[in-house]
């Protein structure tokens, strides 16, 4: 088929939507594997002229009031929530998110997270402080290139590009060219809260070309990436040429620490739905469940049993619980891994690499549980990226924790005990930029980020406007 050309396919450079002549990129719907749109390959050219849209519009965004600022990410905020349904089926048709899921999280965190820094700055947030004889003030970065994914994509746009501008900053948004169609929805919303032309840019196309191009332009001051850590290694060695700060949301390989006198049943449950949300496309899946060797086949018939209520279909389906992975690549690279498992050693519990069952067309791949991991093991080392859960005994808490701290990232976490101060004490002893304890709930406005190969700085919240900031001090 064709792919429509809208203005939602297209850059947005300075105010002004280009469609390019030349390539275009196809937008596949992975469901039904046909392509859906077409979004232009951009260039080192486009590049240049979105970071000089954005140079020139910097002195004046810059200048103006917080309280202008705070208006319009309010503004922004109210207009992702109106258009809610439109971003949650856009979503599900670029990348597969279930529709339901879609509408829960991904439409709706992203205004979640927009009326908290909403708050924030309402609140009497200042980017002044008095300290002795100094006056310390927080002052925009600059030009912000901003490299985004595709599993959570508007949530992790919005993350980045509304506090920069809060923070007075002017943007260059690349989004993943897998699922770039909730980008053009964005681009609408802000123009409809009043961002002046040239403050954020759009410019479609690949990491090889888009992103190298606008990590190493020495036009931008600072990177804010989220992505594998493979291309996080990249964005860091282009950006370090001209030193510019870099920031960084990578991948993750988290621990769920069940303990002895946890409530199994509750630890399971919780602990399969967060392995599989996103149909295990999310950096923070605890995919990794170390339980206590003697309970060990007890969770492993849990887990079992959960995961087949777990429906693999047609994510426009309100009952779906998995969809397809984002592409036919993802899904390929997510039954390797399952054969690697297998290959290994680990026992299959669930699932495994049969696609027999699965609905044809589309990216599917069948939920699965392995037992019998061992730290070692390739599935219990290396992010998946897919709905596979690794069951890893352990001996003692302290072997715990070193399981637990034993791969090349430190994302996110849990732990689960029937004794919320041994489980916190536990949690401390993480090495990890987040833990959930007893199934806390996620909060849209404290710190996001990792430890280790899972990246550098934080999003969200105050954490998140101020690493788009520059310390200043005056002394008087």
């Amino acid at each position: 088929m064709t792919a429509p050309v809208t203005t939602r396919t297209a850059h947005v450079i300075d105010g002004e939507r280009l469609h390019a002549a030349g390539e275009r990129i196809e937008v596949v719907n992975p469901a039904t594997e046909q392509v859906i749109a077409a979004v232009p390959a951009g260039t080192p050219d486009d590049v240049d002229a979105a970071v000089r849209a954005a140079r020139n519009a910097f002195p004046s965004w810059s200048a103006t009031s917080v309280a202008d600022r705070a208006a319009l990410v309010r503004r922004i905020s109210d207009g992702l929530a109106a258009r809610k349904e439109e971003v949650a089926a856009t979503i599900t048709a670029e990348m597969g998110s279930p529709i339901t899921f879609a509408r829960k999280v991904q439409a709706s965190v992203p205004v979640a997270t927009t009326s908290g820094l909403a708050d924030l700055l309402d609140g009497g947030y200042s980017f002044s402080q008095e300290i002795g004889n100094s006056l310390v003030l927080r002052e925009p970065v600059g030009v912000i290139g901003c490299i985004t994914p595709w599993n959570y994509p508007l949530h992790q746009i919005v993350n980045k590009v509304v506090p920069a501008l809060a923070a007075g900053c002017t943007v260059v948004l690349k989004p993943s060219e897998l699922a770039p169609l909730n980008a053009g929805i964005l681009l609408e919303v802000l123009a409809e809260a009043g961002v002046p032309d040239g403050v954020v840019n759009l410019v479609h196309g690949t990491g090889p070309v888009v992103g190298e191009a606008l990590a190493a332009h020495p036009d931008v001051d600072m990177i804010s990436f989220t992505g594998s850590t493979r291309a996080g290694r990249r964005v860091s060695a282009l950006a370090s040429e001209t030193v510019k700060r870099v920031a960084l949301e990578l991948g993750g390989k988290s621990a769920n620490v069940v303990l002895d006198d946890a409530d199994l049943t509750k630890a399971v449950k919780l602990g399969l739905a967060n392995t599989y949300i996103n149909g295990g496309q999310t950096c923070t899946a605890w995919t990794r469940m170390l339980v206590p060797a003697s309970k060990h086949d007890e969770l492993v018939e849990l887990a079992g049993a959960a995961a087949e209520k777990y429906g693999v279909g047609d994510p426009t389906e309100e009952s779906t619980r998995i969809g397809p992975m984002s592409s036919v690549a993802q899904r390929e690279r997510v039954l390797g891994y399952i054969t690697r498992g297998v290959e290994e050693g680990a026992t299959v519990a669930f699932g495994g690499p049969d696609t027999g069952s699965l609905p044809t067309p589309g990216a599917y791949v069948p939920p699965t549980v392995f037992a019998n991991v061992r730290p070692e093991m390739t599935i219990a080392q290396e992010e998946i990226f897919g709905p596979v859960l690794s069951i890893l005994p352990y001996r003692d808490e302290d072997e715990a924790v070193e399981i637990a701290n034993s791969t090349i990232y430190g994302l996110a976490g849990a732990v689960f005990s029937g004794d919320d101060e041994r489980a916190l004490a536990v949690a401390k002893r993480l090495r990890t930029g987040q833990v959930d304890v007893n199934g806390g709930a996620f909060n849209p406005v404290a710190p996001f980020g990792g430890y280790k190969q899972s990246g550098n700085g934080r999003e969200l919240g105050q954490y998140g406007l101020e690493e788009f900031t520059e310390l200043k001090a005056i002394q008087r």
